[in-house]
Parts: C-alpha cells; structure tokens; sequence
C-alpha cells in the first residue's frame, strides 16, 4: 500500500504551512510536524495531550543532514548511521544551536533516526527537495500517532479512531513491519565513553557491539545521572485501557479460573501454545513465540482485547532473553499504565 503523489504532495505542503501529517514508520505510525517549527510541534503536543517537557524524535531524509541537527557528534555516531540507518535505532546526541527546545523537551540533546518504511522516507525526502521548513532544515518530529502514554498504532485505523480529525492528513501505508518503537542510544558521553541504551528495540546492544566494538551499558534512567529524558521511558507507557496483569505460563491457567469463578471477564494475550484454560476466557489472543512475529502484532493484539469490554487483560509473560528485552519492555510499561488489576487476582 503506498499513497498517491498527490497525497505526497499535499503531506508536504501541510508540514511547510506548520500542520500536523500522520505517516507510517517501519515501527509505528508517527504524527508529524516541522522539527524547525516551534508552532507546529507544538500541535504536537496539543493533540496528544503529551507533557511539554517529554522530547521527540527528529525523522531525517538521511544520514547526511545529520550535522545540522546535531553538534560534536562522535566517530561512533557516524558508523552506527551507517551501519543501521534507515531503520529503528534512534541516536540521542548533543543538539546543535537551531534545533527548537519544543523539539529537545529543553534539554542540551536531541534524539535522531532515518526512518526504514517507504512511504517516511518518501515523504522525507520530497519534503527535503521541497526546501524543507523552518530555516531551510529537513527534519520532522513524529512521535507515536496516539493519546499520549496510549498504545501505538501500527496501522492507519488507529490513527483515525485516536486522533481523528486533530491529523488534517493520515498517510496510509498499511500495518507496520516491526511493530515497536525503535531502540534508543545516548551518544552524548562522546567518544571514548560507551553509549546507553535508554529505549531497547530490534536493534540490539549485541549488534550495537559489533558495530562499535563495545557494548553499550543498560539501565534504568534516573533523574539525577545526567541522562537525557526520552520518548517511552516512563515507568507507564503504551498502555490499553483495561486493566492489564503479567502472569508467568505457569500460572496462567490459575488465574483464569479465579477469574472466571469470580465472574470476571477475561481477556488473555498468550504466546505458543493455548492454554486449555484460555476456553474460559471472555476473549483471546495468540501471538507468535518468536519476538519479532509477537512484537509485530503486539499492539493491534492489545487494541483488539481493550475493545472486548473484559474486566482485566492477562498477558503471558515472555521468556526472560535478551532477544525478547524490547517486547518484556513494552508490556512491562502497558501494564503500569493500565493499572495492573490487583483487585481480581491475588498475587500468591
């Protein structure tokens, strides 16, 4: 699915007037404005509901333009770009004089990535041989197309049920390829300081590693270490509305049963086999057991079980490897946010 030229034209038109274009991504669909433009991101903000101080991402047409974003950029920004770009890893670099504060939620960095989806780097690069925005630079903010703390959309519909008509244009480009937002590095330590990962992704500290030759520290953000705030780090994030709880495979079949004697609608998001107990269920989902095929689906799955009206979504956990970090991460934060349903279920 790719949108006409004349729908191109009219994205970019939109973004050089300082308006709101929803467009897909390799991850999920972003709503997007005029990085240059202090206005327009801050319709951004306004439709959202997102906090003045939580920063964006800048979408580029390519690695290129990557000094007129950012300053003192390392040697190790540059062979990550090359390595991974386009595609789903964000770099968190010191930014340079023009880039807006709205953009950097105030802070000395901003974070920068070369989107992989056809339809984003289309857009981007027509919106480039356009002249760009604000200043001549071709850059555009887009965070996830939802309610901020919400769950992304990796479709076109979503968009539309989420914002509806706050987007004056929604670049339909079909369901998004990875399904999770991309993997974030801080870079501003510099050279000679091994980076942090602040958000994991498809891209993996372990082939960050073998680009860089040094695998980049994971943590936990604290206020006070001096690392830069970023999209999807707060405790609660990608939430549905329905209360959502974690439970291990084992007890899964457990907690349905509590759940259907207590008269309580259940809706279960499992991977691998069905459990027998999922038959109790008020609704269910089953994702693929492998992280790329269930962080695929993931978020359309959880969409579809926060409109079944059930009083709680169960969500299986996943298997505590490295290469399932991004998707534990994701659910680990849906689940915060949508409270975690300690009422129905005890905990022992």
């Amino acid at each position: 699915m790719f949108p006409d030229q004349a729908d191109l034209d009219r994205a970019v038109a939109l973004l050089q007037a300082g308006e709101l274009v929803a467009f897909p991504t390799e991850t999920v669909y972003g709503l997007g404005a005029d990085a240059a433009n202090p206005a327009a991101v801050g319709k951004i903000f306004a439709a959202k509901g997102r906090p003045a101080d939580h920063p964006l991402i800048v979408h580029l047409p390519g690695g290129g333009g990557l000094d007129r974003w950012a300053r003192e950029i390392p040697t190790i920004a540059w062979e990550l770009a090359e390595a991974f770009w386009p595609g789903p890893l964000t770099l968190i670099l010191k930014r340079a004089p023009a880039v807006p504060a709205a953009v950097t939620g105030g802070q000395d960095s901003v974070g920068l990535r070369v989107p992989a989806h056809p339809v984003a780097l289309s857009l981007l690069r027509a919106y480039a041989e356009a002249g760009g925005g604000v200043a001549g630079l071709c850059g555009v903010a887009a965070p996830s197309a939802n309610r901020f703390g919400r769950i992304s959309p990796t479709e076109a519909a979503h968009v539309r049920d989420e914002l509806g008509d706050a987007v004056p244009l929604i670049l339909d480009g079909g369901r998004c390829q990875v399904g999770i937002e991309s993997t974030i590095l801080d870079l501003t330590p510099g050279d000679g300081q091994p980076p942090r990962l602040l958000r994991p992704g498809r891209v993996t500290p372990e082939q960050i590693g073998t680009v860089i030759g040094i695998l980049p520290e994971i943590g936990i953000r604290r206020p006070d270490d001096g690392t830069p705030r970023v999209s999807g780090s707060l405790a609660a994030h990608y939430a549905p509305t329905t209360p959502l709880r974690l439970v291990t495979t084992a007890r899964l079949p457990e907690v349905i049963d509590t759940l259907r004697q207590a008269g309580r609608r259940c809706a279960v998001l499992c991977h691998g086999e069905l459990p027998s107990a999922a038959g109790a269920a008020h609704a269910w989902r089953r994702l693929p057991a492998d992280p790329r095929g269930y962080g695929r689906s993931l978020y359309a799955a959880l969409r579809e079980l926060d409109q079944t009206a059930a009083d709680l979504i169960v969500a299986e956990e996943t298997p505590a490897t490295p290469a399932w970090a991004a998707v534990a991460d994701r659910l680990r934060r849906a689940a915060c946010g949508a409270g975690q349903g300690t009422d129905f279920v005890p905990r022992t």
